[in-house]
């Protein structure tokens, strides 16, 4: 079955009632274009569709059944009297191209999950979207601790979900750094009072986990490991950026290498295969996931430099955008940064950075080029030079996707 829905609480209500009914869960994320639907539908053998949405036409039609449903709660006629294993079928975020459909079940999707302690009075949160890896985790986690949860809308804007989360007093809120960088901003901010304060999806810099300290005083700032394919692999309380060495090469049911640089993490928490045969395995013979996270030890403690498929290369020199990131984000005035690549004769590419303002220069023209001279010198400060950015522009604005990551994208300015 593939469930698609308006919103949130119609999906959650769905996903409760098929679990151990349906063979196969689809979860259909609001941002999946039209034009991937058939072939997301063909991959997965969808035999029906269950929706909120009138019954779509040419694209769909050749499956066989269409179940409305809604957020109504009503007593069922019918008692389900056998069960059997479901296949929970998430999609890949990707930001081109079709995505990838990963294959997990309810064990490995709550193994991360301690229910010893029920939490009534939890109120959980999440910017993520249930239907995606990130906020699915936080909904199974409230479910299997008996708190209770507050989601988000696709419609409204940040400022009206603190607000709605700041009247149901949240206690537990997650999302991506850059989330937090946007929800920062907005002056509902101020209303929300968290006991916990959950990063994952990006790299947590030292600025937004210091930002998130002064802001929250009184909550514990959590930054967590967790994607579609490897599950939950760590979570870091210590208010640092990246993770002590010793959890690498440990085994607490979760084990991780480093492999030629890149985190690899087996676990029963890990999903269990790609539908349709993508052209690399989701796991390697050994049964670890390649994350193709980068990471470099730094003293005792190992610290994410970004994306192996995200890095520029400036004359044959290797530049993480991430880790030039988490530089320019050190300034104080600085809100978030995106480092992306552009045509350069000489080296081909160089890297250029987009820059968000916690405030806007009273002097657009001369302080706006002080700030720029600031950021840089920074950076030559901490970065070899072929990873200083050769041009500084200041936005209103950064792309951001439906998951709360950055849209990184290569352009040309």
């Amino acid at each position: 079955m593939l469930v698609s829905t308006r919103d949130q609480l119609t999906t959650a209500l769905a996903l409760i009632e098929l679990d151990g009914v349906a063979g196969r869960l689809v979860l259909c994320p609001p941002d999946l274009p039209v034009e991937h639907l058939s072939y997301v539908i063909d991959l997965a053998a969808v035999d029906a569709i269950v929706s909120d949405f009138p019954r779509p036409a040419p694209e769909i039609s050749h499956v066989g059944s269409f179940v409305t449903c809604s957020p109504k709660i009503v007593p069922s006629r019918d008692a389900w009297t056998t069960t059997h294993p479901t296949e929970w079928i998430l999609l890949t975020s990707g930001t081109t191209g079709l995505p990838k459909l990963v294959v997990h079940n309810l064990a490995s999707l709550t193994g991360a999950i301690k229910t010893s302690t029920p939490s009534q009075l939890d109120v959980w949160s999440t910017f993520y979207d249930i239907r995606r890896y990130g906020g699915l985790a936080i909904f199974l986690r409230a479910l299997l601790t008996g708190a209770s949860l507050v989601v988000s809308s696709t419609e409204g804007s940040m400022g009206d979900f603190l607000i709605r989360a700041a009247a149901y007093r949240v206690t537990h809120i997650s999302g991506t750094p850059s989330h937090w960088r946007r929800a920062l901003m907005s002056p509902a901010a101020r209303r929300i009072s968290p006991q916990h304060v959950r990063l994952s999806g990006e790299i947590a810099d030292q600025a937004i986990l210091d930002h998130l300290h002064s802001f929250y005083p009184q909550a514990t700032i959590t930054h967590a490991f967790a994607s579609t394919e490897a599950g939950v692999a760590f979570e870091v309380t210590d208010g640092l950026a990246g993770l002590p060495s010793s959890l690498i090469g440990g085994n607490t049911g979760v084990e991780m290498r480093v492999e030629d640089g890149s985190l690899q993490i087996r676990s029963n928490r890990t999903a269990d295969r790609y539908l349709g045969s993508p052209s690399k395995p989701l796991r390697d013979a050994g049964g670890f996931v390649d994350t193709g996270d980068m990471l470099e030890l730094r003293g005792d403690r190992y610290h994410f430099v970004g994306r192996r498929d995200g890095v520029i290369n400036v004359g044959g020199w290797k530049v993480h955008p991430e880790e030039v990131e988490a530089v320019i984000n050190r300034h104080p005035q600085v809100r978030m940064s995106l480092v992306r690549s552009r045509k350069n004769p000489v080296t081909g590419a160089v890297a250029v950075a987009d820059v968000v303002l916690k405030s806007a220069p009273a002097d657009a023209n001369g302080q706006a080029s002080t700030l720029a001279h600031e950021i840089t010198q920074l950076c030559f400060g901490a970065l070899a030079r072929h990873k200083v950015p050769a041009a500084i522009r200041f936005v209103n604005n950064l792309p951001m996707a439906a998951t709360g990551k950055l849209v990184r994208q290569p352009c040309v300015m």
